[in-house]
């Protein structure tokens, strides 16, 4: 099969221009395997379990490139602790939280998560940060957020820096802190996610960030789609709810548990939706009765990051560890509808790939 080149999948040393976000390390080691570049995302890792995590990537790959996505969201409170939160939550909030809770009969959790147990700090994210600063991963890319002075740090590291932008005000914002490369969201991304659409944002970016390698991503399913993001000037894809239902998500701190999996294989382009019941932000996941009841006339405003993680997390912990069916959710962007059954990461990669030639190949023959 022919090899898809560009100048920054050549400079990372990858066989094909993807590049694939998972907070599972099965699925981020395998994505680097088969020729592309897995992203970790650390997010839900308190800064002490970083360098298992890292450790855990690199047993798998030797030392093959890969790469860490890190948020660092403005805003966040930084002499809070998780129970003083928890004893300020509005009244109403929590009533409402509770009313869902016995609305479906969902069990207690017994389990400490990353939605139960964790406040978003400054320190946090500053104790995530110097874990990366400490490591050997090559890439990092900043999900939300950012600061010129987590950037110089990284890149005095040797690090190859990226930031993923849904507005072309934020790459204004962005243009003279030193990335390396632009990830350009649109709208039909999974998780959060902003309003312009994919279609608009890449060529618009590609416009404006001069030689900036752009890569492109919301709702990127299919090679056709990498086709056409090459096509528009992007130098590859980023891709998150692929990999969803691989078999390697099967696995794992993050495992994907049968019922949520059956509802991403029969899930369409237009059964996702956007919530900020989960955190606060919005964020696009499967619809489901958590999404429907966020949206409902009598649900009360969520509440800002780091506090509606907070007031929800227990309800967010037990309906995953129980799996309560109709509030079971994930966030899943629209790209959902081309996952159609369960296959190893190295299949949909060799897929995509052979896709993505096939559209190349159909846009040659068209010009004269």
């Amino acid at each position: 099969m022919a090899k898809i080149a560009t100048r920054f999948t050549e400079r990372l040393g990858l066989e094909v221009p993807i590049l694939g976000f998972s907070h599972s390390v099965d699925v981020t080691a395998a994505i680097t395997k088969a020729g592309g570049m897995g992203v970790y995302g650390i997010a839900h890792d308190a800064p002490d379990k970083i360098p298992g995590k890292i450790a855990a990537v690199r047993e798998q790959i030797g030392g093959q490139p890969f790469a860490i996505d890190i948020m660092i969201p403005k805003g966040m409170p930084e002499a809070e602790t998780l129970e003083s939160v928890r004893a300020n939550l509005p009244p109403d909030h929590v009533k409402y939280v509770d009313s869902l809770a016995e609305k479906y009969q969902v069990p207690a959790a017994t389990k400490k998560t990353f939605f139960n147990s964790i406040l978003r700090t400054p320190s946090y994210f500053e104790g995530q940060l110097q874990a990366l600063l400490n490591s050997d991963v090559d890439v990092v890319a900043f999900g939300i957020g950012l600061t010129a002075d987590a950037v110089n740090r990284l890149k005095a590291e040797g690090k190859v820096v990226g930031a993923l932008i849904g507005n072309p005000r934020h790459f204004k914002a962005y243009q003279n802190i030193g990335l390396d490369f632009i990830v350009a969201q649109g709208s039909e991304a999974g998780g959060h996610t902003g309003t312009i659409g994919t279609m608009v944002l890449v060529p618009e970016i590609v416009q404006i960030v001069g030689d900036l390698p752009v890569l492109a991503a919301g709702g990127i399913g299919h090679g056709s789609q990498i086709a056409a993001a090459l096509a528009m000037g992007a130098q590859g894809v980023w891709l998150g709810t692929t990999w969803l239902s691989t078999e390697e998500h099967a696995r794992g701190d993050h495992a994907i548990g049968d019922k949520l999996r059956d509802k991403l294989f029969t899930a369409g382009s237009g059964d996702t939706g956007i919530t900020h019941g989960s955190s606060g932000k919005p964020q696009r996941q499967i619809r489901s009765a958590w999404t429907e009841e966020w949206a409902a006339p009598t649900a009360p405003r969520p509440l800002p990051m780091p506090y509606q993680h907070t007031l929800v997390g227990d309800l967010l912990t037990s309906i995953d560890e129980h799996e309560v069916d109709p509030m079971l959710h994930t966030p899943a962007g629209q790209g959902v509808t081309w996952s159609k059954e369960r296959q190893s990461v190295a299949q949909v990669i060799k897929t995509l790939s052979e896709q993505t030639l096939e559209g190349l190949e159909r846009a040659r023959k068209l010009a004269r």
